[in-house]
């Protein structure tokens, strides 16, 4: 067994109190749109909408909404019209995606129900995306969710943030904290609990810093994920992984993939 199959992060934990995840993720969804950390991989986004012939996004493991509303605004600007995207969780922070769908005059929805990355409900039909969350799976389960979207001939996007060395995780101990000192005041949608547990009794910022620590350690490599994508289907997918630069010098990890010409719907 890997280290990853040892620890564990407290977002997956299902006894870990709501309101503490979800100021955990409303935090990583400040940082993500602050820095427009996705911003690279809307091309390919873009090219899994057309290839699929899908209007609008399924958003999986959206965790705060992360960086969902600035994609957003990135496909807008590069194609023109606003897509559809529907935020889902197994734990849904329905306050931050009540606050996300006032604020993009309802483009993004989402659901309230859980909802499971590897056994999305038939109704809910558009281009998959997961954003910082597949790292959370081990491999039997990330080819489960894999193997979910192919079994529904549906376009999916994986998108991981960061890199997979110590450096990172010294950037995580060290600058973590300081960004919680000094921005959490200005965290949406207000929680008077965040402000409790960060400055009074730290729980939140410990956890964050935990969690991110963890993620780093957990991250696939593109040669990992494309493994994994080829076990699930090598014949009717087109699978593609890699790295894009995003600000800063840091680095997203990305996997593709849609059913090839011959065998959509």
């Amino acid at each position: 067994m890997k280290i990853r199959d040892y620890i564990f992060e407290f977002e997956d934990l299902s006894w870990f109190p709501a309101g503490i995840r979800e100021s955990m993720t409303d935090y990583l969804r400040y940082l993500i749109t602050a820095l427009d950390f996705y911003k690279p991989v809307t091309p390919l986004i873009i090219e899994g909408l057309d290839r699929t012939n899908a209007h609008n996004i399924i958003d999986l493991c959206s965790g705060g909404g992360g960086a969902i509303e600035q994609i957003h605004e990135n496909l807008a600007r590069q194609m023109g019209k606003h897509v559809k995207i529907t935020l889902t969780d197994k734990y849904p922070n329905s306050s931050a995606y009540e606050f996300i769908s006032a604020k993009t005059n309802g483009n993004i929805s989402f659901s309230e129900t859980s909802v499971d990355a590897a056994n999305v409900p038939e109704a809910l039909i558009g281009f998959r995306t997961i954003f910082s969350g597949f790292h959370h799976f081990d491999k039997n389960y990330a080819k489960t969710v894999l193997r979910d979207a192919v079994n529904a001939k549906a376009g999916i996007g994986i998108f991981d943030g960061g890199d997979k060395h110590i450096f990172a995780v010294f950037a995580i101990i060290i600058m973590h904290p300081i960004i919680f000192f000094l921005f959490t005041p200005f965290f949406k949608p207000f929680r008077l609990s965040r402000l409790i547990f960060t400055y009074l009794i730290p729980v939140i910022p410990f956890c964050t810093v935990w969690d991110g620590i963890v993620s780093i350690i957990r991250l696939y490599r593109p040669k990992e994920l494309l493994k994994m994508a080829l076990e699930v289907d090598d014949e009717t997918y087109v699978w593609k992984a890699g790295r894009m630069k995003s600000r800063f010098g840091l680095n997203v990890t990305y996997l593709t993939g849609y059913p090839k010409l011959s065998s959509t719907i």
